[in-house]
């Protein structure tokens, strides 16, 4: 089985072709195909190659499923003793993309 990991919105995935994943918000429209070129390891058939840092030539091609928002997450902070409190929510964007072909 053949894999690469690629680098994306400042973080590391490990992706084989037919793989979903929740990555950083990027441009473009659902159905679109989107060129991820910073690959930093293939394996193929046995064989893992490695760059220092990036693999020259090595493309990995996915297709943007859709974009959304993340689970609310609650921001609390307070001061023991003080009155101080503060209360605030986040959702992190996401973009899933689904991994179609892997070039190396």
């Amino acid at each position: 089985m053949s894999y690469a990991i690629i680098k994306t919105g400042g973080k590391q995935y490990r992706v084989a072709e037919g793989d979903e994943i929740y990555i950083e918000t990027i441009e473009g429209e659902a159905e679109d195909f989107v060129n991820f070129d910073e690959v930093l390891a293939l394996s193929e058939g046995g064989l893992l190659r490695v760059g220092s840092p990036l693999l020259d030539g090595a493309v990995v091609t996915g297709q943007i499923v859709k974009h959304g928002r993340g689970k609310k997450i609650v921001v609390f902070k307070y001061k023991a003793k003080k009155g101080y409190r503060r209360k605030q929510g986040h959702r992190q964007p996401y973009t899933l993309v689904r991994i179609e072909s892997i070039k190396g």
